[in-house]
This record gives C-alpha cells, sequence and structure tokens, in this order.
C-alpha cells in the first residue's frame, strides 16, 4: 500500500521531527524599531488582568523582514506591543502580529498564543532613506518613515518578556473550552549592525488594527538593525475567564468592531 501521508507518523518520524526542528540555523531579520510615548489610561484600557501597566505607557513597534532557509520569498514579520507587567516582571504585550505567510502564524498562535494575523509587512531601505509599515485589509495602521542618521554601536545581548494569553474559544460561542493561560515568552535577543533614524511614526484610523487609540505623544527612538532571536515560553498562570473575555476581541476580526466609536489619534 502507498504511503498515506495523512496517517499517523511512527514514533520514529516524530522524534526525527523534533530533532529536526531543535536544529534550525541561526536566523538573521533586518528591522526597524519604534517607541514612544503614549497615553497611559489608553495602556490600562487595552492590558487583560492581571496584567497592569508599568511606570512608562511605552508602546513598541517591529517591522522586520527574514530571509527563511528554503523559502523562495522573505517573511514579513511585525508586532505592536505595549509596555506591561506581570507581579515583577516587566515586558511587552503584543496586541497585533501581522506575518506575511501562513507557516509563521500556526506555531506562534497554538503553541505561545500569540496574537499574529496575515497581512502585509514592508521595510524599504534606498541608500539614507527608510520607510517601513504593518497593513490590513487594505490599511497602513502604522507607517514608520525617516532618514538613516548614523551607526550605533552594537548592544550586549539582551532578555525580554512578552505576554501572550493563550486560550481555545468555546464551540458554543459561550467563552473557553478550556482555561485560558498567561504565557511568559522569553525573547534572548542579539544585535550585530544598528543605525539610528531620525523619522516619524505615522497611526491610521483602521477598524479590525485601531492602534491609533495609542497615539504618540513623544517619540523615543527609532532604530534600524540586524538582529537574531531566540525564543522559550512557559505558562505561568492560570486566568479568570471572566475576567479575560472582555478581550478576546483582540485576537480576532470582530465583526463587532465596525460599532465601536474611533477614540482620537494620530491619522
Amino acid at each position: 500500500m502507498t504511503r498515506v501521508r495523512y496517517g499517523a507518523r511512527t514514533e520514529e518520524e516524530i522524534a526525527a521531527a523534533r530533532a529536526a526542528s531543535g536544529r534550525l540555523p541561526e536566523i538573521w531579520s533586518t528591522g526597524v524599531v519604534a517607541v514612544w510615548e503614549t497615553d497611559p489610561d489608553a495602556v490600562a484600557a487595552v492590558l487583560p488582568p492581571p496584567l497592569k501597566p508599568t511606570g512608562s505607557p511605552l508602546v513598541r513597534v517591529n517591522i522586520s523582514t527574514v530571509d527563511l532557509p528554503g523559502q523562495p520569498l522573505p517573511l514579513g514579520a511585525g508586532s505592536l506591543a505595549v509596555a506591561a507587567a506581570h507581579g515583577p516582571v516587566e515586558g511587552w504585550y503584543p496586541l497585533v502580529m501581522p506575518m506575511t505567510q501562513e507557516r509563521a502564524l500556526t506555531g506562534g498562535r497554538e503553541v505561545f498564543g500569540e496574537p499574529k494575523k496575515l497581512g502585509e509587512v514592508t521595510l524599504e531601505r534606498d541608500e539614507a532613506a527608510v520607510a517601513a509599515a504593518l497593513a490590513r485589509h487594505g490599511v497602513a495602521f502604522v507607517t514608520v518613515r525617516g532618514t538613516v542618521a548614523g551607526e550605533l554601536p552594537p548592544p550586549e545581548p539582551a532578555r525580554r518578556t512578552d505576554f501572550y494569553f493563550k486560550f481555545l474559544p468555546a464551540v458554543d460561542g459561550s467563552g473557553f473550552d478550556t482555561g485560558p493561560v498567561l504565557v511568559h515568552c522569553l525573547r534572548r535577543e542579539r544585535t550585530r549592525r544598528l543605525e539610528r533614524v531620525d523619522g516619524e511614526v505615522v497611526l491610521r484610523e483602521s477598524t479590525y488594527d485601531p492602534v491609533a487609540d495609542l497615539p504618540v505623544l513623544r517619540l523615543r527612538e527609532i532604530t534600524l538593525g540586524e538582529r537574531t532571536t531566540a525564543q522559550s515560553g512557559r505558562v505561568v498562570a492560570r486566568v479568570d475567564p471572566d475576567a479575560l473575555l472582555p478581550y478576546v476581541h483582540q485576537r480576532y476580526d470582530d465583526p463587532l468592531q465596525i460599532l465601536d466609536a474611533p477614540a482620537g489619534g494620530s491619522r
């Protein structure tokens, strides 16, 4: 009988697949990172319990391209996150993570609970001019534009924590099928090149990605760098499902969002 590829894998095949995933080569990305101060009330409003605001109401956007082995086209990867804390641990809570390839979606969403969505991610450099954007549904809801102003010394290897909520919506639409959990994702980042960018961040109104509610009140920095990141995650707490349920729409393109009145923000 010809091998039926949707059939069950043997224990040896499963072990071989796990071993292969642990031998992935070091992958470097080129990306723009912008950090700005925003409305502290807006940051507090988007954080599901038990996350809380930190002392700084910061937003961080990362817009990157990655050349993946064996892939004909580079991966576009983006993230927009707000500063948050879980107890004594400070980190970032991503609200939206656009990806240009489905393969980048599934592992992050199903394993870590990352809020990844298919979208358009662009990063272009023409001599000193840099332009980067995150777009979905025909709207570039974040655009970063500027001019490279000089080299910066690469920072020391850094550790960063991202917070994710992992859950399964209930079959009958009433809540969750299993209890949601809070995940700490530890990212170990190394940078081999870093440049300062003088420019601006523009937020545009979007029904499904309403980041314009987190306006740019003071731009902290824009950089362009080459980075590699290794990540590992762990479940740190069970989450009150009733407390998390009002925030679940963040993860999806909720049709009821068309009824939301847009808040003030950059357009």
